[in-house]
């Protein structure tokens, strides 16, 4: 909620964006498996979500002051999320695949909605933020575990640990996926490189080139006996 402050939202666009962030992931999730949402099957989903949202935007300063307790929170929920999403998936009988994509979108597909509603970049596709890479970790070593016959609760629990492992090491050391390159940058760096190349091996003298006088006097030389040769032929 502290991105929607700077769009100077009133209560009830607080509220629509804390309930579109807390029961977004989960919705997607419904809709993929194609049964009812169960975030509509009671009410307490929706007033628990958005009364969240309002005291959180009432409670901002002192939340920005224990801001590393929220991040732990943060990584630990889409971790439980991602758990959840994926049990689910398999339980429907899912491969492993729409299984393991079902999972992440359970976990981040929240923060999606709410980018999308406010209007901003969404997080989890730009650099620096690696939300989805934590939860795609976390939820295939909780489908590794659930393949050797580790009870689904173990295997949960074990996912949501290396989820926010996995977040947390990423916030504090910087962690991200390699930037978006065009083939033609990076043909323009080769390029450079080799220019670069070149020039130290000339300027080391790895390299000689011949010089131009010798080559114009054996160009001279080679026309002269081309033309002799042809005279010789006509003669």
């Amino acid at each position: 909620m502290f991105a929607a402050g700077f769009k100077r939202l009133d209560l009830l666009g607080v509220a629509l964006i804390g309930v579109a962030c807390g029961i977004g992931g989960g919705l997607l999730r419904d809709i993929l498996l194609g049964v009812s949402p169960v975030a509509f099957s009671h009410d307490l989903y929706l007033i628990v979500a958005s009364g969240a949202a309002i005291i959180g935007m009432l409670l901002a300063r002192a939340l920005q002051r224990v801001d590393p307790v929220v991040t732990v929170l943060d990584a630990m929920s889409i971790g439980l999320f991602g758990a959840i999403g994926t049990t689910k998936a398999l339980a429907a009988g899912l491969p492993v695949v729409p299984a393991l994509f079902i999972g992440t979108i359970a976990a981040v597909g929240g923060g999606a909605l709410r980018d999308l509603l406010l209007n901003l970049p969404i997080a989890v596709m730009h650099v620096g933020s690696l939300y989805a890479v934590a939860t795609l970790i976390g939820v295939t070593v909780l489908i590794g575990l659930v393949a050797f016959g580790v009870p689904v609760v173990v295997a949960g629990s074990v996912c949501v640990v290396v989820t926010a492992a996995v977040r947390l090491l990423a916030v504090r050391f910087g962690w991200s996926l390699p930037e978006q390159r065009a083939i033609s940058r990076i043909r323009r760096r080769k390029q450079r490189q080799v220019e670069d190349a070149i020039a130290e091996a000339l300027a080391t003298g790895a390299i000689h080139l011949p010089d131009l006088d010798d080559l114009d006097g054996r160009d001279g030389r080679e026309g002269r006996d081309g033309r002799d040769g042809r005279d010789g032929r006509a003669g």
